[in-house]
């Protein structure tokens, strides 16, 4: 399936697909809040965000979105149970200290999580490994080690045996790769996993 970006993204463009109108929306590590911003004209919603550095919140206020400085590993607490309708977590999940607190912190202040990772189980990243026989390096993943800030690396397995796991429900999820978007073998062939889910019922 052939897939159209939103401001050159492909995991933009998914997460878009999967929030209503009107909808209450926390964005985790919005950065210059270009999505939330999008979402407020496109999806007339109310858009939230959380960012660690300073200078991308400065460019996301000026967007006129609303956006707060903050860890947001620290920051999640502060929120009160069901805030929001959607909390987004887009490409940020490996760069958190504590993921599996981040994903239940999530859950709680919103009614539905959307989370998109990098796929570290994708087959350039395993041939780089395999042939260089150092840390991989891809276009997807294009810092040396020592300046990477991936803190974790998960594959799409490793993410559905968490959501096993703490028995989370599963609503949608979307693999993708450049423009190219489906299901078949996706921790082999998907560069992007983009999930929407929700506490057991």
């Amino acid at each position: 399936m052939k897939v159209t970006e939103v401001l050159g993204r492909t995991d933009y463009r998914l997460i878009s697909e999967l929030i209503p109108n009107g909808a209450k929306v926390l964005d985790l590590g919005c950065g210059d809040g270009a999505l939330l911003e999008w979402l407020k004209t496109h999806k007339q919603v109310e858009a939230r965000g959380v960012e660690l550095k300073r200078e991308l919140v400065q460019r996301a206020i000026a967007r006129g979105v609303t956006v707060y400085q903050g860890n947001l590993e620290e920051s999640l607490k502060d929120y009160p149970d069901k805030a929001f309708d959607y909390v987004i977590l887009s490409q940020t999940l490996q760069e958190t200290l504590q993921p599996l607190m981040v994903l239940k912190e999530m859950l709680r202040i919103g009614k539905h999580a959307i989370v998109a990772f990098p796929n570290f189980g994708h087959w350039r990243v395993r041939v780089s490994h395999l042939l260089s026989g150092r840390a991989p390096k891809t276009h997807l993943f294009p810092f040396d080690w020592y300046d990477s800030p991936n803190v974790h690396f998960l594959t799409i397995i490793d993410f559905e045996e968490l959501i096993r796991r703490q028995g989370w429900h599963v609503e949608r999820r979307f693999f993708a790769a450049g423009h190219w978007a489906g299901e078949m073998a996706p921790n082999l062939f998907a560069e992007i996993a983009v999930y929407l889910f929700r506490p057991a019922p």
